[in-house]
Protein backbone atom coordinates (compact mmCIF):
# COMPACT_ATOMS: atom_id res chain seq x y z
CA UNK A 1 0.00 0.00 0.00
CA UNK A 2 1.48 3.31 -0.73
CA UNK A 3 1.68 6.39 1.56
CA UNK A 4 -0.96 8.05 -0.47
CA UNK A 5 -3.34 5.39 -0.51
CA UNK A 6 -2.86 4.85 3.88
CA UNK A 7 -3.38 8.36 3.79
CA UNK A 8 -6.49 8.34 2.03
CA UNK A 9 -7.56 5.22 4.54
CA UNK A 10 -6.49 7.06 7.27
CA UNK A 11 -8.10 10.19 6.95
CA UNK A 12 -11.43 9.35 5.66
CA UNK A 13 -13.14 9.43 9.57
CA UNK A 14 -13.00 12.43 11.95
CA UNK A 15 -9.63 11.72 13.05
CA UNK A 16 -9.12 14.05 10.01
CA UNK A 17 -9.88 18.07 10.68
CA UNK A 18 -10.62 18.33 7.17
CA UNK A 19 -13.34 15.65 6.96
CA UNK A 20 -14.96 17.08 10.50
CA UNK A 21 -15.19 20.58 8.03
CA UNK A 22 -16.92 18.61 5.59
CA UNK A 23 -19.06 17.08 7.71
CA UNK A 24 -20.19 20.68 9.94
CA UNK A 25 -20.05 22.51 6.22
CA UNK A 26 -22.37 20.29 5.07
CA UNK A 27 -24.38 20.60 8.18
CA UNK A 28 -24.45 24.31 8.27
CA UNK A 29 -26.25 24.23 5.06
CA UNK A 30 -29.15 21.60 6.03
CA UNK A 31 -29.82 23.39 8.99
CA UNK A 32 -29.99 26.68 6.51
CA UNK A 33 -32.33 24.64 3.87
CA UNK A 34 -34.51 23.29 6.76
CA UNK A 35 -34.92 26.73 8.09
CA UNK A 36 -35.67 27.89 4.40
CA UNK A 37 -37.97 24.98 4.14
CA UNK A 38 -40.17 25.72 7.05
CA UNK A 39 -40.35 29.44 6.23
CA UNK A 40 -42.12 28.11 3.08
CA UNK A 41 -44.72 26.14 4.51
CA UNK A 42 -47.68 27.94 4.47
CA UNK A 43 -51.23 27.08 3.94
CA UNK A 44 -52.18 26.58 0.65
CA UNK A 45 -48.46 26.20 -0.88
CA UNK A 46 -48.07 23.46 -2.85
CA UNK A 47 -45.49 20.39 -1.82
CA UNK A 48 -43.83 20.11 -4.89
CA UNK A 49 -42.57 23.88 -4.91
CA UNK A 50 -41.03 23.92 -1.33
CA UNK A 51 -39.48 20.46 -2.28
CA UNK A 52 -38.17 22.09 -5.45
CA UNK A 53 -37.05 24.67 -3.06
CA UNK A 54 -35.07 23.07 -0.58
CA UNK A 55 -33.25 21.33 -3.31
CA UNK A 56 -32.46 24.13 -5.07
CA UNK A 57 -31.00 25.62 -2.04
CA UNK A 58 -28.91 22.42 -1.28
CA UNK A 59 -27.41 22.52 -5.10
CA UNK A 60 -26.89 26.07 -5.27
CA UNK A 61 -25.09 26.74 -1.88
CA UNK A 62 -22.63 23.17 -2.44
CA UNK A 63 -22.10 24.46 -5.54
CA UNK A 64 -20.37 27.26 -4.65
CA UNK A 65 -17.90 25.43 -2.32
CA UNK A 66 -14.73 24.20 -3.20
CA UNK A 67 -15.40 25.20 -7.14
CA UNK A 68 -11.40 25.90 -7.74
CA UNK A 69 -9.51 22.55 -6.25
CA UNK A 70 -7.73 20.31 -8.87
CA UNK A 71 -9.51 16.96 -7.80
CA UNK A 72 -13.03 17.72 -8.45
CA UNK A 73 -15.13 17.14 -5.20
CA UNK A 74 -18.35 15.78 -5.58
CA UNK A 75 -20.99 17.65 -3.41
CA UNK A 76 -25.03 18.50 -3.46
CA UNK A 77 -28.09 16.81 -1.90
CA UNK A 78 -27.69 13.41 -0.22
CA UNK A 79 -31.25 13.24 0.41
CA UNK A 80 -34.41 14.80 -1.51
CA UNK A 81 -36.51 16.88 0.32
CA UNK A 82 -39.24 15.34 1.75
CA UNK A 83 -42.61 17.04 2.86
CA UNK A 84 -45.10 14.35 4.39
CA UNK A 85 -48.37 15.77 6.14
CA UNK A 86 -50.45 14.49 8.81
CA UNK A 87 -50.52 10.86 8.43
CA UNK A 88 -47.90 10.35 5.75
CA UNK A 89 -44.98 8.95 7.64
CA UNK A 90 -42.04 9.71 5.06
CA UNK A 91 -40.53 10.16 1.55
CA UNK A 92 -43.38 12.08 -0.05
CA UNK A 93 -41.30 14.08 -2.19
CA UNK A 94 -44.04 14.67 -5.30
CA UNK A 95 -43.31 14.54 -8.99
CA UNK A 96 -43.89 18.41 -10.78
CA UNK A 97 -47.47 17.59 -12.16
CA UNK A 98 -48.35 16.91 -8.56
CA UNK A 99 -51.36 19.54 -7.05
CA UNK A 100 -51.14 18.80 -3.24
CA UNK A 101 -51.06 21.68 -1.38
CA UNK A 102 -50.50 22.43 2.25
CA UNK A 103 -53.53 23.61 4.50
CA UNK A 104 -53.66 25.26 8.18
CA UNK A 105 -53.89 22.78 11.03
CA UNK A 106 -50.79 20.01 8.92
CA UNK A 107 -48.51 18.51 11.16
CA UNK A 108 -45.62 18.76 8.62
CA UNK A 109 -42.35 16.38 8.73
CA UNK A 110 -39.53 17.66 6.45
CA UNK A 111 -36.72 15.48 6.00
CA UNK A 112 -33.04 16.23 3.76
CA UNK A 113 -29.82 16.03 3.22
CA UNK A 114 -26.58 17.39 1.98
CA UNK A 115 -23.18 15.79 1.37
CA UNK A 116 -19.83 17.30 0.62
CA UNK A 117 -17.42 15.36 -0.58
CA UNK A 118 -19.44 12.25 0.39
CA UNK A 119 -19.32 13.29 3.68
CA UNK A 120 -23.02 13.50 4.63
CA UNK A 121 -25.04 15.82 7.10
CA UNK A 122 -29.17 14.80 7.23
CA UNK A 123 -32.01 16.42 9.19
CA UNK A 124 -35.64 15.94 9.92
CA UNK A 125 -37.85 17.92 11.42
CA UNK A 126 -41.65 18.53 12.55
CA UNK A 127 -43.70 22.01 12.10
CA UNK A 128 -47.27 22.87 12.45
CA UNK A 129 -48.70 25.03 10.69
CA UNK A 130 -50.61 26.73 13.47
CA UNK A 131 -49.71 30.04 15.00
CA UNK A 132 -49.56 29.75 18.55
CA UNK A 133 -48.27 26.43 21.09
CA UNK A 134 -49.31 23.34 19.93
CA UNK A 135 -51.82 21.47 22.33
CA UNK A 136 -53.10 18.23 23.06
CA UNK A 137 -52.39 14.70 20.99
CA UNK A 138 -50.45 16.72 18.12
CA UNK A 139 -48.13 18.22 20.99
CA UNK A 140 -47.79 14.70 22.71
CA UNK A 141 -46.27 13.08 19.14
CA UNK A 142 -43.88 16.12 18.75
CA UNK A 143 -42.62 15.96 22.01
CA UNK A 144 -42.56 11.95 22.14
CA UNK A 145 -39.76 12.57 19.18
CA UNK A 146 -38.25 15.07 20.19
CA UNK A 147 -37.62 13.74 23.95
CA UNK A 148 -36.60 10.19 22.16
CA UNK A 149 -34.20 11.98 20.28
CA UNK A 150 -32.48 13.68 23.54
CA UNK A 151 -32.35 10.46 24.97
CA UNK A 152 -30.89 8.62 21.55
CA UNK A 153 -28.47 11.81 21.78
CA UNK A 154 -27.33 10.61 24.81
CA UNK A 155 -26.95 6.88 24.75
CA UNK A 156 -25.71 7.67 20.79
CA UNK A 157 -21.70 7.21 22.84
CA UNK A 158 -18.80 4.78 22.82
CA UNK A 159 -19.49 2.21 24.76
CA UNK A 160 -23.32 2.03 24.56
CA UNK A 161 -25.16 -0.98 21.96
CA UNK A 162 -28.05 -0.43 19.39
CA UNK A 163 -30.21 -2.20 21.31
CA UNK A 164 -29.78 0.07 24.53
CA UNK A 165 -31.67 3.22 22.34
CA UNK A 166 -33.93 0.87 20.73
CA UNK A 167 -35.23 0.06 24.09
CA UNK A 168 -34.99 3.76 25.50
CA UNK A 169 -36.84 5.61 22.60
CA UNK A 170 -39.80 3.06 22.76
CA UNK A 171 -39.77 3.80 26.38
CA UNK A 172 -39.79 7.55 25.91
CA UNK A 173 -42.91 7.25 23.27
CA UNK A 174 -44.85 5.24 25.84
CA UNK A 175 -44.75 7.93 28.23
CA UNK A 176 -46.33 10.42 25.77
CA UNK A 177 -48.79 7.02 25.38
CA UNK A 178 -47.37 7.42 21.43
CA UNK A 179 -45.27 4.70 19.16
CA UNK A 180 -42.45 4.65 17.75
CA UNK A 181 -42.96 3.97 14.27
CA UNK A 182 -41.85 0.13 13.65
CA UNK A 183 -38.90 -0.51 10.47
CA UNK A 184 -37.50 2.98 10.93
CA UNK A 185 -33.66 2.55 10.91
CA UNK A 186 -30.66 4.80 12.15
CA UNK A 187 -27.36 4.42 10.31
CA UNK A 188 -23.94 5.14 11.03
CA UNK A 189 -22.87 7.37 7.93
CA UNK A 190 -19.21 6.99 6.06
CA UNK A 191 -17.37 9.05 3.01
CA UNK A 192 -20.65 8.17 0.38
CA UNK A 193 -22.72 5.42 2.18
CA UNK A 194 -25.89 7.02 3.74
CA UNK A 195 -27.06 3.65 4.92
CA UNK A 196 -24.01 2.05 7.20
CA UNK A 197 -23.83 -1.35 8.61
CA UNK A 198 -24.08 -0.33 12.07
CA UNK A 199 -28.07 0.31 12.19
CA UNK A 200 -30.09 1.46 15.24
CA UNK A 201 -33.16 -0.37 15.33
CA UNK A 202 -36.71 1.36 15.89
CA UNK A 203 -38.09 -1.05 17.20
CA UNK A 204 -37.16 -4.38 18.04
CA UNK A 205 -39.57 -7.44 17.06
CA UNK A 206 -38.88 -10.79 15.10
CA UNK A 207 -39.41 -9.63 11.35
CA UNK A 208 -36.56 -6.77 11.69
CA UNK A 209 -32.96 -8.03 13.36
CA UNK A 210 -29.67 -6.30 12.86
CA UNK A 211 -26.79 -7.62 14.38
CA UNK A 212 -25.40 -6.22 17.87
CA UNK A 213 -23.10 -3.11 17.75
CA UNK A 214 -21.20 -1.31 19.83
CA UNK A 215 -21.07 2.95 19.00
CA UNK A 216 -17.38 4.00 18.66
CA UNK A 217 -15.18 6.87 18.97
CA UNK A 218 -15.09 8.66 15.55
CA UNK A 219 -17.76 7.67 14.23
CA UNK A 220 -20.91 9.60 12.98
CA UNK A 221 -24.58 8.20 12.92
CA UNK A 222 -28.11 9.44 11.73
CA UNK A 223 -30.57 9.24 14.18
CA UNK A 224 -33.53 8.83 12.79
CA UNK A 225 -36.77 9.09 15.36
CA UNK A 226 -40.33 8.61 14.20
CA UNK A 227 -43.32 8.55 16.55
CA UNK A 228 -47.08 7.89 15.78
CA UNK A 229 -50.43 8.08 18.25
CA UNK A 230 -51.41 5.20 16.16
CA UNK A 231 -50.25 2.05 16.20
CA UNK A 232 -46.54 3.33 14.39
CA UNK A 233 -47.11 -0.06 12.08
CA UNK A 234 -46.22 1.74 8.01
CA UNK A 235 -48.34 0.94 5.33
CA UNK A 236 -47.71 1.20 1.73
CA UNK A 237 -50.87 2.47 0.06
CA UNK A 238 -49.29 2.94 -3.36
CA UNK A 239 -46.38 2.28 -4.90
CA UNK A 240 -46.87 4.32 -7.58
CA UNK A 241 -46.20 7.48 -5.35
CA UNK A 242 -42.57 6.16 -4.77
CA UNK A 243 -40.43 8.95 -6.03
CA UNK A 244 -37.48 8.86 -4.17
CA UNK A 245 -34.59 5.80 -4.88
CA UNK A 246 -30.88 4.89 -4.35
CA UNK A 247 -28.88 3.24 -7.00
CA UNK A 248 -28.12 -0.39 -5.38
CA UNK A 249 -24.24 -0.40 -6.66
CA UNK A 250 -23.96 -4.16 -5.81
CA UNK A 251 -26.50 -5.14 -8.88
CA UNK A 252 -26.34 -5.26 -12.64
CA UNK A 253 -28.93 -6.43 -14.96
CA UNK A 254 -29.28 -6.01 -18.53
CA UNK A 255 -32.64 -4.13 -19.15
CA UNK A 256 -34.66 -4.74 -21.70
CA UNK A 257 -36.54 -1.62 -22.20
CA UNK A 258 -35.07 1.29 -24.27
CA UNK A 259 -36.48 3.64 -21.79
CA UNK A 260 -35.47 1.73 -18.91
CA UNK A 261 -31.74 2.00 -19.81
CA UNK A 262 -32.05 5.55 -21.32
CA UNK A 263 -33.16 6.33 -17.69
CA UNK A 264 -30.61 4.01 -15.82
CA UNK A 265 -27.64 5.78 -18.13
CA UNK A 266 -29.12 9.23 -16.62
CA UNK A 267 -29.11 7.85 -13.36
CA UNK A 268 -25.85 6.34 -13.13
CA UNK A 269 -24.23 9.90 -14.87
CA UNK A 270 -26.41 11.94 -12.19
CA UNK A 271 -27.17 10.57 -9.37
CA UNK A 272 -24.55 6.88 -8.97
CA UNK A 273 -24.54 6.88 -5.58
CA UNK A 274 -27.02 9.15 -3.45
CA UNK A 275 -30.47 9.11 -2.79
CA UNK A 276 -32.67 10.88 -6.01
CA UNK A 277 -36.19 12.22 -7.03
CA UNK A 278 -37.59 11.33 -10.01
CA UNK A 279 -38.52 14.61 -10.85
CA UNK A 280 -35.11 15.23 -11.36
CA UNK A 281 -35.06 13.25 -14.53
CA UNK A 282 -36.92 13.30 -17.66
CA UNK A 283 -40.56 12.91 -16.44
CA UNK A 284 -42.21 11.18 -19.36
CA UNK A 285 -39.74 8.83 -19.49
CA UNK A 286 -38.69 7.84 -16.08
CA UNK A 287 -41.89 5.90 -14.92
CA UNK A 288 -41.70 3.28 -16.86
CA UNK A 289 -37.84 2.96 -16.88
CA UNK A 290 -37.77 3.29 -13.11
CA UNK A 291 -40.25 0.19 -12.71
CA UNK A 292 -37.93 -2.57 -14.68
CA UNK A 293 -35.03 -1.17 -12.50
CA UNK A 294 -36.61 -1.32 -9.49
CA UNK A 295 -38.39 -4.99 -10.72
CA UNK A 296 -34.86 -6.09 -11.45
CA UNK A 297 -33.17 -4.64 -7.84
CA UNK A 298 -30.95 -2.24 -9.48
CA UNK A 299 -32.71 0.45 -7.58
CA UNK A 300 -33.83 0.84 -3.64
CA UNK A 301 -37.17 2.26 -3.49
CA UNK A 302 -37.86 4.67 -0.51
CA UNK A 303 -41.78 3.85 -0.40
CA UNK A 304 -44.12 6.66 0.87
CA UNK A 305 -45.57 5.13 3.67
CA UNK A 306 -48.67 5.93 6.36
CA UNK A 307 -50.39 5.47 9.25
CA UNK A 308 -54.46 5.46 9.34
CA UNK A 309 -56.03 8.42 8.73
CA UNK A 310 -56.31 10.75 11.48
CA UNK A 311 -53.63 9.42 13.15
CA UNK A 312 -50.56 11.95 13.78
CA UNK A 313 -47.03 11.20 12.87
CA UNK A 314 -43.91 13.14 14.29
CA UNK A 315 -40.22 12.79 13.01
CA UNK A 316 -36.97 14.09 14.40
CA UNK A 317 -33.85 13.34 12.66
CA UNK A 318 -30.43 14.46 13.52
CA UNK A 319 -26.70 13.93 12.99
CA UNK A 320 -23.95 13.39 15.25
CA UNK A 321 -20.26 13.11 15.55
CA UNK A 322 -18.74 10.92 17.99
CA UNK A 323 -15.94 13.40 18.97
CA UNK A 324 -13.21 12.33 21.41
CA UNK A 325 -14.40 15.08 23.73
CA UNK A 326 -18.51 13.96 23.69
CA UNK A 327 -20.97 13.94 21.24
CA UNK A 328 -21.70 17.07 18.52
CA UNK A 329 -25.12 17.06 17.23
CA UNK A 330 -24.23 19.07 14.05
CA UNK A 331 -28.04 19.26 12.61
CA UNK A 332 -31.36 20.62 14.20
CA UNK A 333 -34.02 23.12 14.34
CA UNK A 334 -35.91 24.26 17.34
CA UNK A 335 -39.18 23.52 17.32
CA UNK A 336 -41.95 25.54 18.40
CA UNK A 337 -43.89 25.63 21.92
CA UNK A 338 -45.41 22.69 23.39
CA UNK A 339 -48.10 22.12 25.43
CA UNK A 340 -48.37 18.16 25.40
CA UNK A 341 -51.01 16.23 27.88
CA UNK A 342 -48.64 14.56 29.34
CA UNK A 343 -45.58 14.73 31.33
CA UNK A 344 -42.01 12.64 32.09
CA UNK A 345 -42.38 11.48 35.43
CA UNK A 346 -40.22 8.09 34.86
CA UNK A 347 -36.74 8.25 36.84
CA UNK A 348 -34.95 5.96 34.09
CA UNK A 349 -35.90 8.63 31.35
CA UNK A 350 -35.16 11.84 33.98
CA UNK A 351 -31.94 10.28 34.38
CA UNK A 352 -30.53 9.41 30.73
CA UNK A 353 -31.95 13.33 29.79
CA UNK A 354 -30.05 14.38 32.89
CA UNK A 355 -26.72 13.67 31.11
CA UNK A 356 -25.05 15.87 29.34
CA UNK A 357 -23.23 15.17 25.80
CA UNK A 358 -19.69 16.58 26.34
CA UNK A 359 -16.69 14.98 28.38
CA UNK A 360 -15.37 17.32 30.96
CA UNK A 361 -12.08 16.59 29.66
CA UNK A 362 -10.47 14.15 26.82
CA UNK A 363 -9.21 11.21 28.68
CA UNK A 364 -11.35 12.17 32.35
CA UNK A 365 -14.63 10.33 33.94
CA UNK A 366 -17.76 9.73 31.67
CA UNK A 367 -19.36 12.55 32.78
CA UNK A 368 -20.81 15.08 30.23
CA UNK A 369 -21.98 18.31 29.86
CA UNK A 370 -25.25 19.52 27.86
CA UNK A 371 -24.96 21.46 24.68
CA UNK A 372 -25.81 23.91 22.84
CA UNK A 373 -23.74 25.38 19.99
CA UNK A 374 -21.81 27.83 22.38
CA UNK A 375 -23.96 27.41 25.53
CA UNK A 376 -24.31 25.32 28.43
CA UNK A 377 -28.05 24.35 29.00
CA UNK A 378 -29.20 22.88 32.14
CA UNK A 379 -28.55 19.11 32.29
CA UNK A 380 -31.83 18.19 33.49
CA UNK A 381 -33.42 19.60 30.17
CA UNK A 382 -34.37 17.50 27.34
CA UNK A 383 -33.44 20.83 25.00
CA UNK A 384 -29.56 20.83 24.95
CA UNK A 385 -30.29 22.06 21.70
CA UNK A 386 -32.41 25.38 22.57
CA UNK A 387 -31.94 27.10 25.14
CA UNK A 388 -36.16 28.19 24.95
CA UNK A 389 -38.86 25.59 27.04
CA UNK A 390 -40.78 23.94 24.48
CA UNK A 391 -42.96 21.20 26.64
CA UNK A 392 -40.56 18.78 25.40
CA UNK A 393 -37.85 19.21 27.60
CA UNK A 394 -38.12 16.68 30.57
CA UNK A 395 -40.99 18.80 32.70
CA UNK A 396 -40.43 18.55 36.59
Amino acid sequence: MSSDDEREERELDLTSPEVITKYKSAAEIVNKALQLVISECKPKAKIVDICEKGDSFIREQTGNMYKNVKKKIERGVAFPTCVSVNNTICHFSPLASDESVLEEGDIVKIDLGCHIDGFIAVVGHTHALQSGPVTGRAADVIAAANTAAEVALRLVRPGKKNKDVTEAIQKVAAAYDCKIVEGVLSHQLKQFVIDGNKVILSVSNPDTRVDDAEFEENEVYAVDIVTSTGEGKPKLLDEKSTTIYKRAVDKNYHLKMKSSRFIFSEINQKFPIMPFTARALEEKRARLGLLECVNHDLLQPYPVLHEKPGDYVAHIKFTVLLMPNGSDRITSHSLQELQPSKTIDDPEIKAWLALGTKTKKKGGGKKKKAKKSGEKAESTEAEPMDATTNGAAAQE
